[in-house]
């Protein structure tokens, strides 16, 4: 049975909203509290006051005007029950957000049923919005809004290459990311969700990325998918639960990059 689905200015209206708790605490002279959580693999997990407010802010919003929604946030955990479900990420790359770097963002997903059906990546300091409505992806900025393409028809050979850190790289050597990484145009790091919002833009063509959990990953899926790329985990299933995932802005290219990738 499919469920109405929100309209996406209301994904916008939750993006002004988590803008006004992010924000000001981003480059700002005012005092941020960092903690760190466990997380496997690291030293230091960072999540701030900016994570929190934001994520309570959207949950409010959304409790207020959709109370039969669950909502599962990577600050508070999975409250509610039902088909439609919000996946929330407030500060999606914290990292660079205690850095000064606005390739972070505030990530806003919607599953029906467990498909990711909806999504938007706000960055706030760059005035950006990258959203998938249910049938196209688009890109908003100061300098307009277009609709959102990503590239398609290129050879490995001629692919950029994108992976948030090299860190996990000899964390699982039985994903061969150097025998991709030496295939390719050149490989680039750091870029967080942002860089797969420029999968979707047409300006890079693979992201690899270890360990997401579905509050990385939920936005991200609508928006490679309706721009017209391939979003898969390392297996080749659907990505909405996170794990190993791979974007590329090609389908046809996605294949020959899940083989490179598994040997």
């Amino acid at each position: 049975m499919a469920h109405a689905l929100p309209d996406i200015a209301f994904f916008h209206q939750l993006a002004d909203a988590a803008a006004q708790q992010t924000l000001p605490r981003f480059r700002s002279a005012q005092e941020l509290h960092v903690g760190s959580k466990p997380k496997e693999g690291f030293r230091f997990d960072p999540v701030t006051d900016a994570d929190r407010q934001a994520e309570r802010v959207i949950r409010q919003i959304i409790t207020e005007h959709y109370p039969e929604h669950s909502i599962l946030g990577e600050e508070f955990g999975a409250t509610g029950s039902g088909p439609l479900q919000w996946v929330l990420d407030p500060v999606d790359g914290t990292r660079p957000f205690l850095c000064g770097l606005p390739v972070w963002g505030t990530l806003i997903g919607l599953y029906e049923h467990g498909r990711a059906r909806m999504g938007m990546m706000s960055q706030p300091f760059t005035q950006e919005r990258f959203w998938a409505d249910g049938n196209a992806a688009w890109w908003r900025s100061p300098y307009g809004e277009h609709r959102l393409t990503s590239r398609t028809g290129i050879s490995l050979s001629q692919a950029i290459l994108h992976t948030t850190s090299p860190e996990p790289v000899p964390r699982f050597p039985a994903i061969r990311f150097t025998d991709l990484a030496e295939r390719v145009l050149m490989t680039r790091y750091g870029g967080e969700c942002y860089a797969i919002a420029m999968v979707a833009a047409g300006h890079i063509d693979i992201c690899v990325e270890y360990g997401l959990q579905p509050y990385d990953i939920a936005a991200l899926v609508p928006l490679i998918e309706q721009a017209g790329g391939a979003i898969t985990t390392l297996d080749g299933g659907r990505p909405e639960q996170g794990g190993n995932i791979v974007a590329t802005g090609c389908p046809v290219l996605h294949q020959t990059v899940l083989d490179c990738l598994n040997g």
